[in-house]
């Protein structure tokens, strides 16, 4: 990978970064310094963070005469990087009160000119080809912050009885799902990971061929209206549908409905959303659903979680691609008729395939090869995007993963059988 253009790579680079400060602009100091859970971290930890991967992966190996922009940064800021150093506790991200936002700001202002003046010349070829890697790996990480930072903000303001709007903006009814159909796709080899020649993270690496058994897929995502018509069929009391840890799990936790959704004073169903409280919509999708409760649906529907071969293989095969996604945070309807539908844009999709290397894996030297590879444990695959992935960072390759519990991110459910 070459830099060539300065002016294009400094366009890309100022793009990215001025829409995760954009992201923040309707929150107040308090909203960016607060934490909600362990998993969710503070809008302004992000906004550092993401500033110190810069500073700490390019600057400090590639600007000559290197000095940080504050030493303590290093350690406060380092997210899971146990090459680089000391960190700070993840569950105590919402403590840092200092640095203020202001500081925060300058931070970030202080490394985007020095990175500035790196791109804009300065090192040799084999400097400037180093430089152009690890400014992509650098933007995809920070569009990987700003999806981070919806989701986070989301349950932050959702345990305030205020239930306040990131976005004072009306959501409207989505247009009818209509009927799913089941799509066919033949078994065989097929050949799972990426195979352009622009940018992947290394877990979709390398791609290889796998052995998947005729299966059906979904047309389109579940809908709240399903949904609904699970819980009022008493799915959550069932033990029978239920893997023995998702079992225990929503037993020790009381659940009973989606992270989201409440009944109002008349006892009509409604949902959270980045929009403030809004009635149900029963022709969107139901997002921030855990897998060990979609595994629960999938059972009493007939049907099954997909693996993430298929899911691959299904999305290839039919052309599905990311498009568009929704105008404002928030799942749209399907729409659309006869084709595999929402695949990206609205929920990612959990799969039931565990996350782990694909064969041949070897993550990068260093500090880098923590990005992805020593999280192979005790985690699902999820595929697709979601209504709060920036554009441009969805493929069908794209491997997402979380513990089979998550479920503050935008997770949908797509069926199999």
């Amino acid at each position: 990978m070459q830099l060539n253009d300065p002016a294009v790579w400094t366009a890309r680079y100022r793009a990215v970064r001025e829409h995760s400060l954009a992201l923040a602009a309707p929150l107040s100091d308090e909203d960016c310094g607060a934490q909600s859970m362990p998993d969710a971290s503070p809008i302004k930890w992000h906004l550092a963070h993401t500033t110190w991967f810069f500073e700490t992966f390019i600057l400090e190996a590639l600007e000559p005469g290197f000095q940080p922009f504050h030493p303590a940064f290093r350690v406060l800021f380092n997210s899971y990087y146990n090459g680089v150093g000391q960190k700070h506790p993840r569950p105590q991200r919402g403590l840092l009160t200092r640095p203020p936002m202001a500081q925060v700001r300058a931070y970030r202002a202080d490394v985007d000119a020095r990175i500035a003046a790196l791109i804009g010349g300065g090192l040799d070829a084999a400097g400037r080809s180093r430089l152009a890697g690890l400014l992509v790996l650098g933007l995809q990480h920070e569009q990987q912050h700003q999806e981070l930072m919806l989701t986070d903000v989301k349950h932050l303001l959702a345990q305030n009885g205020l239930y306040p709007e990131y976005l004072a903006q009306p959501l409207p009814a989505a247009a009818p799902a209509g009927e799913a159909a089941w799509l066919a796709f033949d078994g065989g080899v097929t050949e799972v990971g990426y195979d352009g020649d622009g940018f992947c993270f290394d877990n979709e690496l390398p791609r290889h061929r796998q052995f998947v058994e005729p299966f059906e897929l979904a047309s389109r995502l579940v809908t709240n209206g399903e949904y609904l018509a699970f819980i009022e069929a008493g799915g959550y009391r069932d033990a029978g549908l239920w893997l023995a840890e998702g079992w225990d799990w929503v037993g020790s936790q009381g659940l009973d409905k989606p992270l989201y959704w409440h009944k109002d004073d008349e006892g009509r169903w409604c949902e959270f959303t980045l929009m403030g409280l809004q009635p149900l919509d029963p022709e969107r999708p139901p997002a921030h659903i855990s897998l060990f409760v979609e595994d629960a649906y999938a059972h009493w529907a007939g049907a099954r979680l997909p693996t993430e071969a298929e899911w691959e293989h299904a999305a290839r095969q039919s052309g599905a691609a990311p498009g568009v996604p929704p105008a404002l945070p928030h799942p749209g309807g399907a729409g659309g008729s006869g084709v595999l539908r929402d695949m990206f844009d609205h929920c990612w999709q959990w799969t039931s395939s565990s996350y782990a290397p694909y064969p041949g894996f070897k993550p990068a030297a260093g500090a880098i090869g923590e990005y992805n590879g020593k999280f192979m444990v005790n985690q699902y695959v999820l595929r697709g995007s979601s209504c709060a992935t920036p554009a441009g960072h969805a493929r069908a390759s794209y491997r997402n993963f979380f513990p089979a519990g998550a479920r503050w991110q935008f997770t949908g459910i797509r069926l199999a059988r």
